[in-house]
């Protein structure tokens, strides 16, 4: 039995939304999200995908992606990306009573792989505009832009926090963190984010959503104070799913 993780699917056999304009490495990428999923994923192992499924707006237009993913094997677990419209946070519950048993939606709840909890939400970070001085360095930002990120992150602050108190609740004292959006944006440190997974000591967190090489160092990759964080955005694995517990 073992855990895995990969972000970024985009599935589109409903919408019109080819991704090959993106690069060649997204040129028939559904068959290659199969291929290696099955390659390396066991039917006894968990794969927890961490958002953009879908490029359906509402859910009848997403039942063919869905389809393919419950397809794949292994236990799925679904975190909310922020292209997933489909997905209304209040509606959660909703979502996870029709597909029990075959998909598990992670929003303000937590599922869990052995002794660990895992807990997440799809997360927030400042992503710019930012003003540029002729040598390339950052003099400023967009602010009424900034107050709007601020506000979001608060509010995915909120529901994390949630996730996590349900999952100490149940009696977890160990735990696996998961995002959609990376930690931090490119001006930051430490945020919000690796905060909270440092006061309760999670072992990892696991975020997307980065794009193309040029963005695939926009936040942390390896282990920062202790914890070791993973960008699997599927084309920086090239769909191949990461490890992230044995």
């Amino acid at each position: 039995m073992a855990l895995y993780a990969l972000g970024d699917l985009h599935l589109s056999f409903q919408a019109d939304k080819p991704m090959d304009q993106f690069g060649k490495v997204w040129r028939h990428h559904e068959r290659k999200i199969e291929k290696y999923i099955n390659q390396i994923v066991k039917p006894e192992d968990t794969l927890v995908l961490t958002g953009d499924h879908s490029w359906g707006r509402k859910l009848p237009e997403c039942r063919e992606d869905l389809a393919f993913i419950e397809r794949l094997p292994g236990r799925k677990i679904l975190l909310r990306g922020n292209h997933d419209m489909f997905w209304d946070a209040k509606k959660t519950r909703r979502l996870n009573e029709e597909f029990d048993g075959r998909l598990f939606f992670l929003q303000n709840n937590f599922a869990s792989y052995e002794d660990y909890a895992l807990v997440g939400t799809k997360g927030y970070t400042f992503e710019g505009p930012f003003y540029l001085n002729r040598q390339g360095r950052v003099i400023g930002w967009d602010e009424e832009r900034k107050e709007q990120a601020d506000r979001l992150v608060a509010r995915e602050m909120e529901r994390l926090r949630e996730s996590f108190r349900l999952a100490q609740q149940a009696g977890y004292q160990k735990f696996i963190m998961f995002l959609h959006y990376p930690p931090t944006n490119i001006l930051e440190q430490d945020s919000p984010f690796t905060r909270i997974a440092e006061e309760y000591g999670a072992l990892a967190v696991v975020y997307s959503h980065c794009h193309g090489e040029s963005r695939f160092g926009d936040s942390i990759r390896g282990d920062f104070h202790g914890i070791q964080y993973m960008l699997v955005s599927g084309d920086y694995l090239k769909f191949h799913p990461a490890l992230v517990l044995p």
